[in-house]
């Protein structure tokens, strides 16, 4: 085959290597790019200098970069509507119209914060917010270029005056508001809860340690649920606040000392709900008597095939349990007894989120769904008719998503085995009537118990509609099959996420959906750990692949960003037989010079403060070096933006590189 331009080898820049070997628990390793690690360094300055002349002149070529960017931003102009959150009878709602870079704050259809009239350069983002119990006062947090170390805020919702704040260190910090609005529970970032009056005092309540911790609070603003992370789940106490002063909690414990994880909070009715994998990987609902927080008794019990997801409960005793089946969602009705009623009805196959209900209960529910080619939309379910409709805001709101002209698509759902015999599920979307190998795309992603589902996302439509095959697996590691799926893909037996990812591959050529020169990986975050694992143990499998924010050294992963609380997750370098694991498969120590690596573009974003760039920035080091075929492994970076939420066009703009990257090395044309 003749390759193009773009695809042509290219002249990487030289990066120094250093004779960098540290001896650790038996094990000695080499790091030479260690001084890539200090972005202040003048010599990582100026690689990056490199790099970056290096991306832009290859982007500048690729066929399919402004073709991609036009589709992406039609497939994007689809407006967004978060489900009510309802507070004194005032209803608080995300509202995103097509044309606007971050989703604005609505109060009754009033606008109350906008990010771009904080900052027009959009380089602001609203990370969470949370109203008082009567509707009055919003405590909300924004943070800047990405840094997501937020600053948390207070103000009166009716005249839009600062009431409190700035409060630094609240990192998607959960508030828990007590009644009247003077004052308010929070969460230091892995520091322990606090109790802050407004203008006053801010007072540390309860600590168990550098961990992250959640608070709740209960509709009638007396119970006070405590969540913290342990290296096998979470604790979780309960606290009777009228029995003291505020600052006194004396909580009782709900659980602790258990490999599980528990989520947990007085509701409407006045009993305890906790949702758990204790015993019951697929997860079951249980209540108790808040006076009695460890005393459970199973209300709904685990499904054998499906996961639970969230619950409500409704003023009529009505209970709501979502689930995912097989990747497919799911809303139950329950009486107050755990007696089946029926189910609600859904608009079609796809996955459900944020299912909601006003906090006295009331007779409505609330929830957003989508599927592979629907955006996302909220409806509201009627306890009294079992009714579901579209839901939508008033004047001040963004009307729902119009349907889009699309090709027809077909959704194949696979079973194959992995190397071990393990049976793993994956989604093949493909256009109608097409056979025959095709340039294609896997994804996965395999970790921290989170499920991949259906959902409407632009840059998988773009890249099928344009004749390429989408398959996303559903790996272990992650949670489509619950708890124990997650186990199965973490710490010691992390190799089983990868090995289903090849495994995954491998059946998407033996069944000719595509073959080893038009097959392309991307994955984001701890998909990027797993796209960075793939090309270093089977490159002959993929043409080409694009890592994101990936985490890459598994040696010192701990020692940046958010490492320290992933070895959970991940395993202790610190401990000499955990490190054994790390480095069995850490990416970076895999490199091997002489291989014929995919084209590889790796993106990164340089305020990223979860995965530090630095992961990326010493991987493309490694492998430019040590490649010995003819393709080019590229960097990305982005500077002004972080891991998470980012401006619409940034958004666009780097998911049109990625697939241009994949269609230039997979045969697509775009």
């Amino acid at each position: 085959m003749t390759l193009p331009d773009e695809a042509r080898p290219a002249t990487h820049p030289a990066a120094e290597r250093h004779d960098v070997v540290d001896d650790r628990h038996g094990h000695r390793i080499a790091d030479p790019y260690r001084w890539l690690e200090d972005p202040h360094d003048p010599r990582t300055a100026a690689w990056l200098v490199e790099q970056e002349e290096l991306w832009r002149e290859g982007a500048a070529r690729l066929p399919g970069r402004e073709r991609f960017a036009a589709r992406l931003t039609e497939l994007s102009v689809t407006g967004m509507v978060s489900p009510p959150v309802w507070r004194g009878g005032r209803r608080f709602h995300q509202s995103q119209t097509a044309c606007q870079e971050h989703p604005v704050l609505y109060c009754d259809d009033r606008p109350v914060l906008d990010p771009m009239a904080l900052d027009p350069s959009g380089l602001t983002t609203l990370d969470d917010w949370q109203p008082d119990l009567e509707g009055r006062r919003l405590a909300y947090q924004i943070s800047r270029s990405g840094d997501e170390r937020a600053d948390l805020h207070v103000i009166d919702v009716d005249s839009g005056e600062p009431v409190d704040g700035p409060v630094g260190g609240c990192r998607y910090s959960p508030v828990a508001w007590l009644p009247g609005g003077q004052a308010f529970y929070y969460v230091r970032f892995r520091e322990g809860v606090r109790l802050r009056t407004l203008g006053g005092a801010d007072v540390p309540v309860f600590t168990r340690g550098p961990v992250s911790y959640g608070v709740q609070i209960s509709p009638d603003g007396r119970w006070l649920a405590i969540s913290a992370a342990t290296p096998t789940g979470n604790d979780l106490w309960l606290a009777d606040l009228s029995a003291g002063p505020p600052d006194k909690l004396g909580p009782r414990p709900a659980q602790v000392g258990v490999a599980a994880r528990t989520a947990g909070g007085v509701a409407c009715d006045g009993r305890l709900y906790l949702l758990t994998d204790r015993d019951a990987p697929r997860r079951r609902l249980c209540v108790a008597d808040p006076a009695e927080p460890a005393r459970w008794r199973d209300l709904v019990p685990e499904d054998p095939e499906a996961v639970l997801g969230a619950f409500t409960v409704l003023q009529d005793g009505t209970l709501l349990v979502s689930r995912t089946r097989h990747a497919v969602g799911e809303i139950v009705r329950y009486d107050g007894s755990g007696r089946r009623t029926g189910e609600v009805p859904l608009p079609g196959s796809g996955s459900i989120a944020s299912l909601t209900c006003r906090p006295e209960g009331g007779l409505e529910a609330w929830f957003v769904y989508t599927d592979a080619v629907t955006p996302g939309r909220v409806w509201r379910y009627d306890a009294e008719t079992g009714d579901t409709t579209p839901w939508s805001p008033g004047p001040g709101g963004t009307p729902a998503p119009a349907g889009m002209a699309m090709p027809a698509m077909e959704s194949h759902h696979v079973e194959y085995a992995s190397a071990d015999g393990t049976r793993v599920r994956m989604v093949v979307v493909a256009l109608a009537g097409r056979e025959g190998p095709r340039p294609a795309i896997l994804t996965g992603y395999g970790g921290f118990g989170i499920p991949l589902t259906p959902g409407y996302a632009a840059d998988s439509l773009a890249w099928v509609e344009a004749g390429g095959v989408l398959a996303i697996a559903g790996l272990r590691g992650g949670g489509e099959e619950g708890e124990s799926w997650h186990r199965d893909g973490m710490l010691e037996r992390k190799q089983n996420t990868f090995d289903d990812f090849t495994a995954a591959a491998e059946k998407l050529i033996a069944d000719g959906w595509t073959t080893p020169g038009r097959l392309g990986i991307c994955g984001e975050s701890g998909g990027g750990l797993l796209v960075g694992a793939a090309i270093t143990q089977r490159p002959d499998l993929f043409a080409a692949a694009v890592c994101s924010a990936g985490l890459l050294d598994m040696v010192r992963y701990h020692r940046s960003g958010l490492g320290a609380s992933w070895t959970g997750e991940y395993g202790d370098p610190d401990d000499p037989a955990q490190l054994g694991w790390l480095l069995a498969y850490s990416p970076y120590h895999r490199v091997s010079r002489g291989v014929d690596y995919p084209a590889t573009l790796f993106t990164c974003s340089a305020s990223d403060t979860r995965v530090d760039p630095m992961h990326a920035r010493k991987m493309c080091a490694a492998l430019q070096w040590a490649t010995g075929g003819s393709r080019p492994v590229l960097l990305r970076n982005e500077t002004g933006v972080g891991h998470g939420a980012r401006a619409v066009s940034r958004s666009i703009g780097l998911a049109a590189d990625v697939l241009a990257f994949l269609a230039a090395h997979t045969g697509l044309d775009a």
